[in-house]
């Protein structure tokens, strides 16, 4: 019985990290692509705009799979992924951007993995071995030397506070979405957040928009802005969040140590951004402690072996 419920749970765990792996390949083009949209719309109409525009798709998934509203008691979580993952990344990140590069911010998120991972353990009941805290820990303390390191006089830059701030966000968006996933499923989850913030994000997106207004936008500006807001926005948090309910948030979040390499070849292959010798060490060390964290044990709370429903996907009724 107990082989059954290992050979279940190692099942789940590796189908959580190939979703997990397809939200992060997705999100991986997130920062190049907001680097694009801020240059013409600024951090703000991108930030909240991007939210709008992601709602707007949102509610035509949810019209035409005729889905019911989530119960009031998931109004509390759908607000706090929403303060998380629908305002504060977007809008730390895009105003990070205005004075950083995509890759140097693709270093410093390398910090998202554990930040996630100890959020789960507060809010989720994951408890994970003192080997996967070192590994994350070993990751952390990587990209903290690396912004110290290559910061203006030896010192972090005001962007990269931005960034942490970014970071805060998404952990607490992603470990709370992937409790809610558990009760409502993946793309609900993101669809009715997008869906509660909208009196928040429509009318600070129009006054922003208003204020700043449009800088001349070309083709590249116009598509970072579409990426950011169906791909970054809401179809990414498809795959993540059941990644993240599927093979356990502490696990499925290492995978975003991923995510500082890919970004770094996007924003040298779109932007023309320059590869360093630092960026790529940074990235390359980030990327062991995938491995380390991967070989290491996390105790879950207990749940049903039908890990994978149909709450992960769409359907017409």
């Amino acid at each position: 019985m107990r082989d059954k419920s290992s050979a279940i749970h190692g099942r789940s765990e590796s189908v959580g990290l190939v979703f997990g792996f397809v939200g992060i390949v997705i999100f991986s083009l997130s920062l190049p692509a907001t680097r694009e949209a801020v240059e013409a719309f600024g951090a703000w109409t991108v930030g909240f705009g991007r939210a709008v525009l992601a709602a707007a798709c949102a509610a035509g998934v949810l019209a035409i799979t005729r889905t019911p509203g989530p119960d009031r008691q998931h109004l509390k979580s759908l607000l706090i992924i929403g303060a998380g993952v629908i305002v504060g990344f977007p809008l730390f990140t895009g105003l990070a951007l205005e004075t950083s590069t995509a890759s140097r911010g693709a270093i410093v998120i390398g910090v998202l993995p554990a930040a996630t991972a100890l959020v789960a353990t507060l809010r989720h009941g994951e408890r994970p071995s003192w080997q996967f805290w070192l590994a994350a820990c070993g990751g952390l303390a990587t990209v903290v030397i690396f912004s110290i390191a290559t910061g203006a006089n030896g010192r972090p830059e005001l962007a990269d506070v931005f960034f942490v701030l970014a970071v805060a966000s998404a952990a607490v968006g992603y470990a709370e979405g992937a409790v809610l996933t558990k009760e409502i499923g993946g793309w609900h989850t993101i669809s009715w957040a997008l869906i509660v913030a909208l009196p928040l994000t429509l009318p600070v997106a129009t006054v922003s928009l208003a204020m700043h207004g449009v800088d001349q936008p070309e083709f590249s500006n116009w598509a970072g802005l579409a990426y950011v807001s169906l791909f970054s926005m809401y179809l990414g948090f498809f795959a993540w969040y059941a990644g993240l309910d599927i093979g356990g948030v502490a696990r499925v979040s290492q995978i975003q140590l991923l995510q500082p390499m890919l970004t770094l070849i996007w924003a040298a292959l779109l932007l023309d951004e320059a590869i360093t010798v630092a960026g790529v060490t940074t990235a390359g060390l980030v990327l062991a402690f995938v491995a380390a964290s991967r070989r290491s044990s996390i105790v879950r709370p207990a749940a049903s072996s039908d890990a994978i429903t149909d709450r992960h996907a769409p359907s017409v009724r």
